[in-house]
């Protein structure tokens, strides 16, 4: 298991693991480090667990020895002590810690450690588990930029409050070992962590609800994306560290994952849908039914079948109701059924921003299409594959043939509105094609 293919948020988490260990824990930190990694790579979870959240028993910080005058004395006094000696020396030891040692830190250390395990847990199973099982209200329209912060009322979010993200800090399992930030910084580029956070780098939540507004604000402003990502990163990782999950946190996931489908980033798309996954999860609101359609339009790109057809198996009613999510359901359908015809209907009419995922194997789909067309018809109009493979322009149509070795045209030098597609030397290339770069599909921090 190469640590090229670990998350980020893993290999941030070792390198903190390894900043605390000391020459008394580290045999047996980095062994249990080992077996975490070991047990979330076999359990597929890897990029789905929450590593700022779990924390090894053996760097739980332990009670420090404590020695009294009695016990100076007698090892003073006597080098070699019977196993009476130690009984009564260990029992005496844990007496004096207990007196001066807080009962309510070590109650609260206790608890922490119980719960970092119970949480690892819990992530170990999820792999087998859907999300989305909680229900949102809406659907965004997909026109310019609106579509990544549009409210229930249908207008931008930045000028309507009632899609607001509750401003409440309904934080998951907070306590007093928490971190809570001091920076007012508005913008601040990511960085990994390479040692323990500190409060003065780390935003507030008030002022990540602030650095929110400004990054919708800019991204309208059309801000480049590369900077944009750095900074919904930064805002991520000071929300993981600070362990705020509620419906701002899904906002915020929301809205990364939205920009990303726009430019095709589908390494920071697939880490936002896994974090949204555990959130949904956990009951926090959001817009369950629109990320559910993006879920299987990407097992459809990846042709996933067994997963699919366990996830969809597994959804609600009133899942199944949902505009967005009818219409991922009847694209699976037209992908089962080759039914191109009815798929390209639904690529033209995707709701929300169904159609920056179908980008990404609507070709594939064409070349099966056009495999079937070209075994169906003698000839074919250029103008009539441009319609029914919803090309936006016949010069589209025609790169498309010529790009995947089928520009078999009886009229080679007639313009494109009369030119007429050979289909029989046409067919045997597109097979080729097929096999060559559609049959294998990689998706690009697939989860």
């Amino acid at each position: 298991m190469s640590t090229e293919s670990w998350p980020p948020q893993l290999k941030e988490w070792v390198a903190q693991c390894l900043g605390q260990m000391t020459e008394s824990n580290r045999a047996e930190a980095q062994a249990e480090l080992k077996q975490v990694i070991a047990d979330s790579f076999a359990a597929k979870t890897l990029w789905t667990t929450d590593w700022a959240g779990v924390q090894l028993k053996s760097l739980v910080p332990k009670p420090p020895p404590v020695t009294t005058s009695s016990t100076l004395k007698r090892k003073s006094n006597d080098g070699t002590h019977t196993s009476n000696k130690k009984t009564k020396k260990t029992s005496i030891g844990k007496s004096a810690a207990s007196s001066m040692f807080d009962p309510d830190d070590l109650a609260a250390l206790n608890r922490r450690a119980a719960r970092f395990q119970r949480e690892h847990e819990i992530e170990r199973q999820k792999s087998s588990r859907p999300f989305g099982n909680h229900s949102s209200t809406s659907s965004y329209p997909s026109h310019a930029n609106n579509h990544l912060f549009k409210s229930r009322s249908g207008t931008p979010a930045a000028f309507d409050g009632a899609d607001e993200p509750e401003t409440s800090l309904n934080v998951q399992d907070w306590d007093r070992y928490a971190i809570v930030g001091t920076s007012t910084e508005i913008f601040k580029d990511y960085l990994r962590l390479t040692s323990e956070p500190k409060p003065e780098q780390i935003r507030p939540y008030h002022v990540l609800q602030e650095t929110l507004q400004q990054l919708k604000k800019k991204w309208r402003e059309k801000a480049t994306y590369n900077w944009i990502c750095s900074q919904f990163k930064s805002l991520r990782q000071d929300l993981t560290v600070q362990r705020i999950k509620n419906e701002f946190t899904v906002t915020v996931y929301e809205i990364h994952a939205r920009m990303a489908l726009e430019v095709g980033d589908m390494v920071e798309y697939n880490q936002c849908q896994a974090m949204l996954r555990n959130l949904y999860e956990l009951g926090i609101p959001g817009k369950v039914e629109e990320f559910t359609a993006y879920r299987i339009l990407m097992l459809l790109h990846g042709r996933n079948r067994s997963d699919l057809n366990l996830y969809v198996g597994q959804l609600t009613e009133r899942q199944k109701s949902d505009p967005a999510v009818r219409h991922a359901l009847g694209v699976q359908r037209a992908v089962a059924m080759g039914n191109y015809h009815a798929l390209f209907d639904l690529y033209l009419n995707a709701p929300n921003m169904g159609a920056y995922i179908m980008d990404h194997f609507i070709d594939r789909e064409r070349i099966r299409a056009l495999m079937v067309m070209t075994k169906a018809y003698r000839s074919l109009q250029l103008s009539f594959i441009q319609n029914e493979l919803a090309f936006d322009t016949l010069a589209a149509a025609r790169e498309f043939l010529a790009e995947h070795r089928a520009a078999f045209f009886q009229n080679p030098n007639s313009p494109d509105p009369e030119k007429v597609l050979d289909c029989k030397p046409a067919g045997s290339p597109l097979a080729s094609v097929f096999e060559e770069k559609y049959r294998k599909v990689q998706i690009k921090g697939a989860v």
